[in-house]
């Protein structure tokens, strides 16, 4: 089983190696703890790069589905079609902020500019919410991953994690928006906790644990 992840950004794919390295497969229903030996002995992770780098995608949609489809065909259209159980895994996530109207949502990774960097896009969060007081800074990331084979067969999983922003980064753990985003039941942002305690909270765990599960049991697509 080989899943080429349909992204150039380096910190997604290491962020999404740890938490299919860290998941506990045993508490997917269906799976016995042999099965999930096996699952791990099986499953290859290959950046795009593998295959020549991933294709240009416009993301475009204005949806996280929409931009997470277009990415996992994109590179589907690469996989090896003499392979047995070869997919393509394409992210789209965001920030979505109450206070701003769900901005910068889609747009999270542009939010200051089409090139604009990380630091660039946290630097305008920080200013837009400068004057938003505590009780008015909740905030959720959103997760959506496409999972897709050569043949275009595709399944989709979300997944959120809730929380609030504070009033200044915190942090150098993370990537992104982390050092700004404190989720539920901690005083302590993203960028300060673990990367242990991120990834079970991340809103990228659940709809990577589906969609191992799905592949592991044969019941995507």
């Amino acid at each position: 089983m080989k899943l080429f992840l349909a992204t150039g950004n380096a910190h997604k794919v290491r962020e999404l190696g740890e938490l299919i390295a860290e998941l506990d497969l045993t508490q997917q229903p269906g799976l016995r703890p042999r099965d999930c030996a096996e699952i791990r002995r099986a499953l290859t992770l290959e950046s795009a790069a593998s295959l020549g780098g991933m294709p240009p995608v416009a993301e475009d949609t204005g949806t996280f589905v929409g931009n997470a489809r277009k990415k996992a065909h994109a590179l589907a259209a690469l996989l090896p079609t003499d392979e047995p159980d070869v997919w393509a895994l394409a992210d789209d996530s965001g920030l979505c902020v109450d206070a701003l109207g769900g901005a910068p949502g889609v747009e999270s990774a542009y939010y200051a500019g089409p090139q604009a960097d990380s630091a660039a896009n946290l630097a305008k969060l920080v200013a837009e919410m400068r004057d938003v007081p505590p009780g008015q800074r909740g905030a959720h990331y959103v997760c959506v991953l496409v999972l897709c084979a050569a043949d275009g067969r595709e399944q989709v999983f979300r997944g959120e994690c809730h929380g609030s922003l504070a009033l200044s980064p915190r942090g150098q753990g993370g990537f992104g928006y982390d050092p700004l985003f404190i989720p539920h039941g901690f005083d302590k942002t993203f960028g300060e906790l673990p990367a242990s305690v991120k990834h079970t909270h991340s809103h990228r765990r659940q709809p990577v644990a589906a969609a191992i599960h799905a592949l592991a049991t044969r019941a995507c697509c």
